[in-house]
């Protein structure tokens, strides 16, 4: 049974386990993970022989895009039995001649076998990189195909194959998110774990039909909104609100502690492991001063040895990523619906992220820009809103001014200063304030000319609210407060931005209304 298309959302519920519970579930991922490693060897076995046959070389030299290319790769993978339907016959087949069957039931199989193809599949048509099998704790949920067989949830808890295992509620729910996604059917069930200072803990996701509960602090505005995303910080503009913040400022911590403990273990590995290592070799620079340079991994087979302070120390990080991994998601998740109250249309430039990790591989790695944009794009995509990509390279709203008036500038310069109109503004605020006039990659210069009329202000009032991150906390290089708005650099102490009074904002109320009236 195929799992439904419909609208869906997901709800998380803590388990209540005992040792004994929490020892049989561990178990049953285990085997969940030769399952699955037999069923990619088997696809993986599948599409080579599918790729050596004479058919699969016609297909690939028959014209693209024609329906006699798709017949023939369809002939392809029916005759190499290269097909979902065809992975589950086999895992069928696997667990009724060996001993898996007596931990994990046939759908359960089967939902591993279809992810399995699906890793295969991707390979297979050029999206992704060639499946690895999974090793000891690799894999970390386990889901079912659907609510009625396998793993099901029932009655505020969750069957599976003689186990009945209690949730955790929420009595209080004050605004009422648990008990609306208790309300909506189940689709399927899946199980988490994650290990919490070297122990199993374990949870569960139920896969909700409908839409889930929006709080009434996160409703949904009307604006367009203009978003320009660097590897450490984020302009966010709307006709209303301007602003300008480090872009997942909480997790800049976890950071730096991870890389100590890595440090740490590595040298615990080249201590209890020399003879897999070169010896290390000590050398005189130019300056006089001795180097000393570790001596790299030697070739061939090898034997690793791991103290307890290393196992200790393994734990400690895992334990880390996890926390980043959860203080990121909380990051993510507050800026997606502080963005999606201002507006439900965003508009932002379509960055390359394989360019981003070259040149900031730890910022883009900690904060994760991609995915962040992801649940952005499935957020407003669930309000009736969207999240619309344009080329940089046509745009180039970096080097653009309303006007016009093109001129380049280095990554380094970070204040645009329009030589024929004048304007000065923060480079990534007035970029955000473009891509609102952005259509089919084009500027509409009309519009935004009409609109700085009272965009100037707000510019100006998220620059003057960066003097207190300035201050007392973490202030990146980007935001430029270290230089003056005509470019040269200025000593920390004497930077200065207009702070807003009364008077400017019926300024801002007298320009709006005369962009009304030019724009009629």
């Amino acid at each position: 049974m195929a799992k439904e298309k419909s609208p869906s959302f997901i709800h998380e519920l803590q388990l209540i386990l005992t040792p004994k519970e929490i020892k049989n579930l561990d178990k049953r991922l285990e085997v969940a993970r030769q399952i699955y490693n037999a069923c990619l060897g088997e696809a993986l076995r599948r599409l080579t022989l599918m790729r050596e046959s004479t058919i699969y070389a016609q297909a690939l030299k028959t014209p693209k895009q024609t329906k006699h290319r798709i017949e023939l790769f369809n002939q392809a993978s029916k005759q190499y039995k290269f097909r979902e339907y065809d992975l589950h016959s086999y895992v069928k087949i696997l667990c009724k001649r060996t001993w898996l069957s007596k931990h994990i039931d046939s759908s359960t199989a089967q939902a591993i076998a279809t992810r399995a193809f699906k890793a295969a599949l991707k390979y297979a048509l050029g999206k992704g990189g060639r499946p690895r099998f999974k090793g000891t704790h690799a894999i970390s949920s386990i889901e079912g195909k659907s609510n009625q067989a396998g793993i099901r949830w029932r009655d505020g808890r969750v069957e599976w194959s003689g186990l009945k295992l209690k949730a955790v509620f929420d009595l209080k729910d004050k605004h009422g998110v648990e008990a609306h996604a208790l309300a909506c059917r189940t689709k399927f069930v899946r199980l988490i774990r994650r290990i919490k200072n070297g122990t199993s803990v374990w949870s569960i996701q139920l896969i909700q039909e409908g839409m889930p509960h929006i709080k009434p602090k996160n409703q949904m505005g009307n604006d367009i909104v203009g978003l320009d995303l660097g590897p450490s910080t984020i302009a966010v503009v709307a006709s209303t609100k301007a602003s300008l913040q480090a872009f997942c400022p909480k997790i800049d911590g976890y950071g730096k502690k991870i890389k100590m403990m890595q440090q740490k273990m590595q040298r615990s590995q080249r201590a209890t492991n020399q003879d897999n290592f070169e010896a290390t070799v000590y050398k005189k620079n130019k300056n006089g001063r001795t180097i000393k340079k570790l001596g790299k991994v030697k070739k061939g087979s090898k034997q690793w040895g791991r103290s307890k302070k290393y196992l200790i120390m393994r734990h400690k990080v895992a334990n880390l990523q996890r926390k980043l991994a959860a203080a990121r998601a909380s990051a993510h998740g507050e800026l997606v619906n502080n963005i999606l109250r201002l507006g439900k249309t965003i508009k932002t430039e379509k960055l390359s992220y394989v360019s981003f990790q070259k040149s900031y591989g730890g910022s883009v790695q900690r904060r994760a820009p991609g995915l962040f944009l992801e649940k952005l794009r499935y957020k407003a995509a669930n309000a009736g809103g969207e999240v619309i990509e344009f080329s940089t390279r046509a745009t180039a709203l970096s080097q653009t001014c309303q006007c016009g008036n093109k001129q380049k500038k280095q990554l380094k310069d970070r204040w645009h200063n329009c030589s024929i109109c004048g304007i000065h503004a923060q480079r990534d605020l007035y970029s955000a304030h473009l891509a609102r006039f952005v259509n089919e990659n084009r500027l509409d210069t009309t519009q935004a000319l009409v609109a700085w009329a009272g965009a100037d202000i707000l510019l100006e009032q998220a620059v003057s609210s960066l003097n207190k991150t300035a201050i007392g906390g973490f202030c990146p290089a980007s935001f430029g407060l270290g230089q003056s708005q005509s470019g040269l650099p200025v000593k920390k102490k004497s930077v200065q931005h207009k702070a807003l009074d009364g008077v400017a904002c019926e300024q801002l109320q007298v320009r709006a209304k005369e962009s009304v009236v030019l724009c009629s």
